[in-house]
C-alpha cells in the first residue's frame, strides 16, 4: 500500500456531495473494498440516513473504526478557491469539503485496514467499521439507531476509534479521550403584545427576561475537574418582535446550549435552570433537547496503544483532551467500549477551504495501522493499574 491509494480513495470520497444526510455512494465504495477483504456488510438505514456495519471476524476483542460520509454545507462558493466537491492539490494540501471532517480519516483507517490484514490476515479478535450519513445533522437516525440494533443482539464492541479531526498542530499531537455532554434548552417567554406608548397595557416578555438571563449566564455550574473544564452556558439566539418600533413584543425565544462535564447531570441542570428563572414570576415554556451526555475513557488498552503507535510513528507522545464539540463516540461509550478520537488537523474543519496535509494522510495511516498491531498482533499494551 502506498500514500497514493489513501489519496485517491479521499479524492474520490470528496468528489461525491454528501451533504447530511446524503451518503452520495461513499459507503458502497468503502463496503465493495472491505467485502473482498472478508468482511460481512449489514445495511442499518433508518429513513434518509444510511449506515454501515461491517465486521471481519466472529471472536472477541472487537476493534472498530467509526466515521461519518456526509459533510457540512459548503457555504459561499464564490469563497472557495476551488470548487469544494471537486479534490485539488495545492501547496501541499488537499482541499475539499470534508477533506478533514471526517472523509480524511476514513480514507486513512480504510487504507489502514487494508494494509494490516495484508501483513496479518490471521490476527487477533475482530474488526469492524461502522459508519452513518447523519453525524453533522441532528444524528437521530445514525449511529444512535446503529448501537441499538447491536445491543439488542448483545454484540459489544471494546474498542472505538473515531476519526474525528483532533489533532491541533500536528497529526497524533492531541486524542480525545471523552467529550463534554451537550444539553439544548428553547425557552419561550410569555408577555402581552401592545403599543410601545401604553406600556402599562402590554407585558415585556424581554423585560421580564432580562434579570433571568443575567443570572443564567452568570452562574457557576461547577468548577470542572481534572478531566473536563467548567461547565459552559451560552446563548445562541434571542428572537422577538415583529419588526416594528413601536409594538411591544407578545413574546420572547431563547435558545441556549450547556456544555456540561461530568461533575453534572441532565437533570440538575434541568432543575437549577427552572429554579432560576422561576424566581423572576414571568410565564414561560421551556422544551430541552439532549444531544449527548458526557463520556470519559479511563486509562486503559486503547489509549495505551494509542500513545505507543503514536510515539512509534512520530517520535513524540499525545496529549488527552477532552476538548471539542460532540461526535458520534458519545453513543457508543454508554455501552462499555473504550472509546477516543483520532484524526487529521482541526484548523480548517467546517470552513471554507477546507484541506488536508498530504504528508499528513500517510502519518495517521501508519499511525492506525500501528494501533491495530499493538492490539490484535502484539497485544502487550495492557491496561493501566
Amino acid at each position: 500500500m502506498t500514500m497514493s491509494e489513501t489519496l485517491e480513495l479521499l479524492k474520490d470520497l470528496i468528489s461525491r456531495e454528501s451533504v447530511t444526510p446524503e451518503d452520495a455512494g461513499c459507503q458502497d465504495v468503502l463496503a465493495q473494498r472491505l467485502i473482498r477483504l472478508g468482511f460481512k456488510e449489514e445495511r442499518l438505514n433508518f429513513e434518509d440516513t444510511q449506515n454501515i456495519w461491517l465486521r471481519r471476524g466472529d471472536a472477541k476483542p472487537v476493534f472498530t473504526f467509526l466515521g461519518h460520509t456526509d459533510v457540512v454545507p459548503t457555504g459561499p462558493l464564490d469563497s472557495w478557491l476551488s470548487p469544494p466537491f471537486v479534490p485539488t492539490i495545492r501547496d501541499g494540501k488537499l482541499y475539499g469539503r470534508g477533506a478533514a471532517d471526517m472523509k480524511g480519516g476514513i480514507a486513512c483507517f480504510m487504507t489502514a485496514v487494508e494494509r494490516f490484514i495484508a501483513k496479518h490476515p490471521g490476527h487477533q479478535g475482530s474488526i469492524a467499521v461502522m459508519m452513518t450519513s447523519d453525524e453533522e445533522g441532528i444524528a437521530t437516525n445514525g449511529i444512535v439507531k446503529v448501537v441499538e440494533v447491536l445491543e439488542q443482539r448483545n454484540e459489544k464492541i471494546d474498542w472505538c476509534l473515531v476519526g474525528e479531526p483532533s489533532s491541533d498542530k500536528k497529526i497524533g499531537d492531541v486524542i480525545r479521550v471523552g467529550r463534554r455532554g451537550s444539553l439544548c434548552a428553547r425557552l419561550t417567554v410569555h408577555g402581552v403584545q401592545g403599543h410601545v406608548a401604553y406600556p402599562e397595557l402590554a407585558e415585556n416578555p424581554i423585560h421580564a427576561f432580562a434579570s433571568a438571563l443575567k443570572e443564567l449566564t452568570e452562574e457557576i455550574w461547577d468548577h470542572g475537574n481534572v478531566y473536563f473544564p467548567p461547565t459552559s452556558l451560552q446563548v445562541s439566539n434571542i428572537n422577538a418582535g415583529t419588526g416594528a418600533e413601536n409594538i411591544i413584543p407578545g413574546s420572547a425565544e431563547v435558545q441556549f446550549n450547556l456544555r456540561f462535564c461530568t461533575e453534572l447531570s441532565e437533570e440538575i441542570i434541568k432543575q437549577r435552570t427552572s429554579d432560576i428563572l422561576d424566581k423572576y414570576g414571568f410565564r414561560y415554556d421551556i422544551q430541552w433537547r439532549l444531544s449527548g451526555n458526557p463520556f470519559l475513557t479511563e486509562k486503559g488498552a486503547l489509549i495505551d496503544a494509542t500513545h505507543a503507535a503514536i510515539l512509534a510513528v512520530t517520535g513524540f507522545d499525545t496529549q488527552d483532551d477532552t476538548g471539542g464539540g460532540t461526535s458520534d463516540g458519545r453513543f457508543i461509550a454508554p455501552t462499555g467500549a473504550q472509546v477516543i478520537e483520532l484524526g487529521p488537523l482541526n484548523v480548517s474543519i467546517h470552513k471554507i477551504n477546507e484541506n488536508v496535509g498530504l504528508e499528513d494522510l500517510e502519518i495517521l495511516t501508519a499511525i492506525y495501522e500501528q494501533i491495530l498491531v499493538n492490539l490484535l498482533v502484539k497485544p502487550v499494551i495492557q491496561a493501566s493499574e
